[in-house]
């Protein structure tokens, strides 16, 4: 057995294998692995109950504790998916709100544990970097949307009002 040297940590309350294979049923590049129970009784949770599950996400190695509902997830630690065009943005998008998700601001939305997403297509991550007023129009356009409108981004970065 191998243990990636970096992986990300989620408590979750009682639900760490629902969150890893609806993860590894909805992103590219995701699986679930390993599935450990507890030893024995804890605070959170009965010997033989699933502790630990060990699961990947786009590529990143995660492991999800059963950790009880002692602890919150917060927008301070997101998953962000860099997405080629607005059906990719809204696939995800749909998937995460669709399934007791919550919309949030600027492409952000939480899935049902708490764990916050951003779901930011490639065109506005190249505006906001290319700077000056091109720039200025695309996160000025941004900040009003929650999913983001890639059609809107894109015509912003041309100075236009409305999308082609």
């Amino acid at each position: 057995m191998t243990i990636p040297s970096n992986r990300i940590c989620l408590m979750l309350n009682q639900d760490a294998e629902a969150a890893a294979n609806f993860y590894a049923e909805t992103f590219p590049n995701s699986w679930v692995g390993r599935v450990q129970h507890s030893p024995s009784d804890n605070p959170s949770g009965k010997a033989g109950d699933v502790l630990i599950v060990e699961f990947t996400v786009l590529g990143i190695p995660c492991i999800g504790v059963n950790g009880g509902p002692y602890f919150r997830h917060g927008e301070a630690f997101s998953f962000q998916v860099a997405t080629d065009s607005q059906e990719e943005t809204d696939a995800y998008w749909n998937a995460i709100v669709g399934n007791g998700g919550e919309e949030s601001m600027c492409g952000w939305c939480k899935d049902k544990w708490g764990v916050s997403w951003q779901f930011t297509p490639r065109t506005l991550t190249e505006a906001v970097t290319a700077g000056g007023a091109e720039a200025k129009r695309a996160f000025d356009a941004m900040v009003q949307m929650k999913k983001i409108d890639v059609a809107a981004i894109d015509a912003a970065r041309r100075g236009e009002d409305e999308p082609a």
